[in-house]
C-alpha cells in the first residue's frame, strides 16, 4: 500500500466524494444480506405457519427495498467514479507539469511511447481501482462480514462447517496475488515497448519506405507484439491455474452446507427457511472471495501502474532556481567562459574539456569543428539545458545562475538544427515565444528571416494551420519559421544551431544578410560546418574533441597552415572551384 500512500496527495483532497460513496455501498450491502432474512421469514413465518394474508406485506417490503437499493447504487457508482476522475486530473496534471520541468538529461534517455504509456494506460489503471477496485474491496469485508453474522445468529454449529474452507480460500488468493502482480507490472513494461516502437516508426516513416524497410519494421514490431502477447499469456495461465483451486473450494462450502444443513432440518435442529438463508449466505461470501481474485487483479495493475507514475513524479528536477535568484528582463549580453568541463553521463568521457572564451556584448562568436566535438554542448550551457562539471559560466558579471531560469531563457533565442514546429498556425508558431506579440513584430520577424514570401503564398497566411510537426512545409520553409520565432522575441543572446543547414546557398545568403541586421546589438552564437555561415564572426572557435583548437578571425584562422579550420575551408572552397571549372 506504500504506492497509494505516496499518491495520497492526489485523490486525498476529494475524498468526500468517496466516503459519500461508501456511506451509499454500505446501505446498498445492508439491503443486500437483509433479502436472506426476508426468504427466511416468508419461509418459516409465511408459508410453513399458513400467514399467506403477509404475502401482500412482503411482496411490497421487497419492492421497497430493491428500488431502495438501485437509488443507492446508482449514488454508489457515481460518487465513486467522480472521486476517481477528479483524483487523476490532478495526476495527469502534475504528470505533465513535471515532464514540463525535467531536464534535458532526462530526455536524452526517455522514450516518447513510454511516456505517453504512462500518462494514458497507466493513470487509467490506477483511475478504475480509485473508483471501484478499493469500493469493492470494502463491499467484499462489509458483505462476508454481515453474512457470517448471520449465518452465526441462525446457527453457530452449521456456520463453522460451512466456513471451514474459506482460510483456504484466502491463502490461495494470497498466493495469486504473489504471482500476478509481477505479471502485471511486466505487461505494463512491455506496452510501453510496443507503445515505443509504433511511436518511433511513424514518426519515421519517411525515412522507412525510402529505405524499403516495411518488412523489416513489421519484423521488429512483432518481436515487440510476441512479448507483449506471451507476457499476457503468462498471466493468463496464472489466472487458469488458481481460479479453478478457488472455485473447488467454493464448492467444497456448498456441499458441506446442503449435507449437514439437510441432516440438521430432518432431525428439526433449524428451520428450513434457516438452511435456504445459509445458502444465499454462503454465495455472499464464496462470491467476493473468489471475486477477490479480480480485486486483487485490479489491485495488482493499479500498483503497478502508480510505481510507474511514481518514477516519473521522483524524477530529480536537478536544475532549478538557486534561493535568491534575480528575475531580468533584458540582459547585455556578455557572456563569459572560464575553465568549463562538461560531461552527459559519468561514465561517458568529458564531452566539453576547460574552455574559456569571452563574448563582448553584440559580437559574433562562430563555432565550427568536427561532429561531437562539443559545439552544441557550449550553446546548451549557456542556457543552462545542462550544468557544468567545473568551471563557471558568467552573464553579465554574474553567474548563469543567479537568474532565473524563466529570465534567463527569455534573453535567449535558439534555432536549432532540426526545426520543430506546432500543430498550430503558422503565427502562433512565430509568436509562441511572446503570445502577445503584435502582428506587425511576427510580419517583421518572417520577413527577416526570408519567410514571409512563402508564408503569403499559402492558402491562410500566416493563420495556416500546419500538421503535425510542420508537416506540408519542406525543410528550409520549417528552418526559416523556426529563425522567425527566435528573432521575435528579441533575445538579448542568439544561438544559431546550424539553422541554416536546410536552406539553399540563395535564401541562404538572403538569410545571413537579414542575420546581420537582427544581430546588431545581440551576443550571437553561429554554429555551422559551412564557413561561408561564418565568415563574419567576430571571433570562430574551432573545436576539436571538446577543446578550444584554435580561435581568431575568418583571416587570422586561414594563415594557420595545416590548422582545421584552413583545411576545412580548402575543402569547401576549393571543391566549389573545381565544380565550377568543370561545369564551365
Amino acid at each position: 500500500m506504500n504506492t497509494f500512500k505516496r499518491l495520497k496527495e492526489f485523490y486525498w483532497p476529494h475524498k468526500g466524494y468517496f466516503f459519500w460513496s461508501i456511506l451509499f455501498l454500505l446501505l446498498v450491502t445492508g439491503i443486500t444480506v437483509v433479502y436472506p432474512v426476508i426468504l427466511k421469514f416468508t419461509i418459516d413465518n409465511v408459508i410453513l405457519e399458513g400467514n399467506f394474508e403477509l404475502v401482500p406485506y412482503v411482496a411490497i417490503g421487497f419492492f421497497v427495498l430493491m428500488a431502495l437499493k438501485g437509488l443507492f447504487t446508482y449514488f454508489h457508482q457515481y460518487l465513486g467514479d467522480l472521486f476517481g476522475i477528479k483524483a487523476v486530473y490532478e495526476l495527469r496534471d502534475a504528470l505533465y507539469r513535471k515532464l514540463q520541468f525535467l531536464p534535458f538529461r532526462y530526455y536524452d534517455n526517455a522514450r516518447t511511447g513510454d511516456l505517453m504509456s504512462r500518462l494514458t494506460a497507466d493513470v487509467e489503471g490506477f483511475r478504475f481501482f480509485l473508483s471501484f477496485g478499493f469500493a469493492q474491496l470494502i463491499n467484499l469485508v462489509m458483505l462476508v462480514g454481515l453474512s457470517m453474522g448471520i449465518m452465526f445468529y441462525f446457527s453457530p454449529s452449521l456456520a463453522l462447517l460451512t466456513l471451514a474452507s474459506m482460510p483456504f480460500l484466502a491463502v490461495t488468493v494470497y498466493q495469486f496475488d504473489k504471482k500476478v502482480h509481477p505479471a502485471f507490472t511486466d505487461i505494463r513494461k512491455s506496452f510501453a515497448g510496443m507503445t515505443t516502437k509504433v511511436q518511433e516508426n511513424i514518426s519515421g516513416m519517411n525515412t522507412v519506405k525510402s529505405l524499403s524497410k516495411e518488412d523489416f519494421e513489421m519484423g521488429r514490431f512483432d518481436s515487440k507484439n510476441n512479448d507483449y502477447k506471451d507476457k499476457y499469456v503468462y498471466t493468463a495461465n496464472i489466472w487458469a491455474k488458481y481460479f479453478p483451486l478457488m472455485e473447488l473450494i467454493g464448492q467444497i462450502s456448498v456441499v458441506v452446507l446442503l449435507g449437514y444443513g439437510g441432516f440438521l432440518v430432518i432431525n428439526g435442529a433449524i428451520q428450513p427457511g434457516v438452511l435456504v438463508a445459509f445458502f444465499s449466505l454462503i454465495w455472499y461470501i464464496i462470491g467476493p472471495l473468489m471475486n477477490l481474485g479480480f480485486i486483487v487483479n485490479t489491485f495488482s495493475q493499479s500498483k503497478a501502474s502508480g510505481e510507474r507514475l511514481l518514477q516519473v513524479l521522483d524524477e530529480d528536477e536537478d536544475i532549478l532556481d538557486k534561493p535568491g535568484a534575480i528575475t531580468v528582463d533584458r540582459l547585455n549580453g556578455n557572456v563569459s567562459f572560464e575553465n568549463v568541463s562538461h560531461r552527459y553521463d559519468e561514465e561517458e568521457e568529458l564531452a566539453l574539456k576547460d574552455i574559456t572564451f569571452f563574448a563582448e556584448s553584440g559580437k559574433t562568436i562562430g563555432l565550427i569543428g568536427a561532429t561531437g566535438s562539443g559545439k552544441t554542448s557550449i550553446t546548451q550551457l549557456i542556457s543552462r539545458f545542462y550544468e557544468p562539471d567545473r568551471g563557471k559560466i558568467e552573464i553579465d558579471g554574474k553567474t548563469i545562475d543567479s537568474f532565473t531560469i524563466k529570465s534567463l531563457r527569455k534573453n535567449i533565442g535558439v534555432v536549432l538544427q532540426e526545426s520543430f514546429l506546432f500543430s498550430s498556425s503558422i503565427k502562433d508558431n512565430i509568436s509562441y515565444g511572446l503570445p502577445d506579440a503584435a502582428m506587425e513584430d511576427i510580419e517583421d520577424a518572417a520577413k527577416r528571416a526570408q519567410a514571409h514570401d512563402f508564408i503569403m503564398e499559402l492558402p491562410d497566411g500566416y493563420d495556416t494551420v500546419l500538421g503535425e510537426r510542420g508537416m506540408g512545409l519542406s525543410g528550409g520553409q520549417k528552418q526559416r519559421i523556426a529563425i522567425a520565432r527566435a528573432i521575435c522575441i528579441d533575445p538579448s543572446i542568439l544561438i544559431l544551431d546550424d539553422a541554416t543547414s536546410a536552406v539553399d546557398m540563395e535564401t541562404e545568403s538572403k538569410i545571413q544578410a537579414a542575420f546581420r541586421e537582427v544581430m546588431k546589438g545581440r551576443t550571437t552564437f553561429i554554429i555551422a560546418h559551412r564557413i561561408s555561415s561564418l565568415m563574419h564572426a567576430d571571433e570562430i572557435l574551432v573545436l576539436d574533441d571538446g577543446t578550444v583548437a584554435e580561435r581568431g578571425t575568418h583571416d587570422e584562422l586561414l594563415t594557420i597552415e595545416n590548422g582545421h579550420y584552413r583545411r576545412i575551408y580548402d575543402i569547401q572552397f576549393k571543391d566549389r572551384h573545381a565544380v565550377l571549372q568543370e561545369a564551365k
